[in-house]
């Protein structure tokens, strides 16, 4: 018998590229707890987990599939029922779309993964916004693909500069990537604004990845899907239960492709990555045309909750000396601001936080943010009363951080 091999068995070099904040930070928080200190997790947008509940009739949709014998393989794309009512919801809002393009993902996560797949290949170039969401810069590792970021300005609301995003495109861009409204910073984009993205993806000819998994969580009410402005401009639409529906579990997004012909190509790519992993959870898919026909009075409330938080973690991050926080206008995310003190990044505070008061935020440079910046994330989805007692604990940490 030969000897057992006892050296690491060695990677691809991909893997190495990849890089998800929100998730590694857990590592520290963990190593914290076991320490016996509580750890308030305010790193992942998990409704769920902070007391809100998945709709019971949506609940119901999934029990009556699985009582009913849908627990097999579904089509590829997603069951027929679930595309047309969201090709239905797309037409309601502006945008006259299709079910054949219509696809159902593993959430929106997938989507993004399907399309970012199909369209870059090894040293393309792909437009995405700073700060952004981890995700795509993983994808773009995986695929070999490259981010080239545009920024988004913090004393403009986190509006990016089209003018900027111009500059950056090269002929090795192959898409531009909208999250509006934004993870993580709450910004809405205005209508001018989106014309404009829509002007620019145009004249370059450039599909536009819409991440609008937050559309419904705007607080002044739903956002319109971006390709309403231009239906047949190529906009490649992600969206999902996740967030406006609180059933971040089930996995249930999917991808809408307008463009008409333009898209033709992608579409094909993209249903044949589809039937690569055969299909998405059947019994949670019975429950989309549900949601989407429900009354929205579960996501008003949601809204109105999310609105309250918003300003009071706002207001409380604003009163801490050194601190800044721009008021979102969506979804539970802020991205306030620490002035460091010199040599220290926001790693140092994000740990140093976590280790003095079990506070766990991300770090603004795992969002392709300066580390020297010292911006970080912070999710507002607890109860308001803790939510008081948490910027308590940052206030009293950050004096005696800044005053290292």
């Amino acid at each position: 018998m030969h000897p057992r091999v006892s050296s690491p068995i060695p990677v691809a070099s991909r893997v190495t590229r990849v890089n998800y904040a929100i998730r590694r930070v857990v590592e520290e928080a963990q190593k914290v707890e076991a320490s016996g200190r509580r750890v308030r997790y305010l790193n992942i947008g998990d409704p769920v987990a902070f007391g809100f509940r998945t709709p019971p009739n949506l609940i119901e949709a999934v029990e009556r599939a699985m009582r009913d014998g849908d627990n097999g393989y579904a089509p590829s794309a997603g069951i027929l029922s679930a595309r047309e009512a969201i090709a239905a919801e797309y037409t309601s809002l502006g945008q006259p779309i299709s079910a054949d393009r219509i696809v159902l993902t593993a959430g929106a996560s997938e989507g993004i993964d399907f399309a970012l797949t199909t369209l870059a290949d090894v040293g393309d170039e792909v437009l995405i916004p700073m700060p952004t969401y981890p995700l795509y810069t993983a994808i773009l590792a995986k695929i070999g693909a490259r981010e080239v970021y545009y920024r988004a300005d913090p004393a403009n609301g986190w509006l990016p500069d089209v003018h900027e995003m111009r500059r950056l495109i090269t002929p090795r861009t192959r898409a531009l990537v909208v999250n509006d409204p934004n993870n993580p910073t709450g910004a809405v984009y205005p209508t001018a604004l989106r014309r404009e993205l829509l002007n620019l993806a145009d004249r370059y000819g450039l599909p536009i990845l819409a991440d609008e998994i937050y559309q419904d969580l705007a607080y002044a009410g739903p956002v319109a899907p971006l390709g309403s402005l231009d239906p047949d401009a190529p906009v490649i639409s992600l969206s999902g239960l996740s967030k406006g529906y609180q059933a971040p579990g089930w996995r249930t997004g999917w991808l809408a492709l307008g463009g008409g012909e333009s898209l033709k190509d992608v579409l094909f790519g993209i249903h044949k990555l589809a039937e690569g992993r055969l299909c998405t959870t059947t019994p949670m898919q019975h429950a989309i045309a549900v949601a989407l026909a429900s009354d929205p009075s579960n996501q008003v409330a949601f809204r109105t909750a999310l609105r309250e938080r918003a300003m009071l973690i706002c207001e409380r991050a604003n009163a801490i000396e050194g601190m800044s926080c721009v008021m979102p206008h969506a979804a539970f995310y802020a991205m306030p601001r620490v002035t460091l003190p010199p040599g220290k990044t926001d790693v140092d505070y994000i740990l140093g936080l976590l280790r003095a008061t079990g506070v766990l935020c991300v770090y603004g440079s795992g969002f392709g943010m300066p580390a020297a910046d010292g911006y970080f994330r912070v999710v507002f989805l607890a109860r308001p009363e803790e939510l008081s007692e948490i910027f308590d604990l940052i206030a009293e940490f950050t004096r005696s951080f800044c005053a290292c």
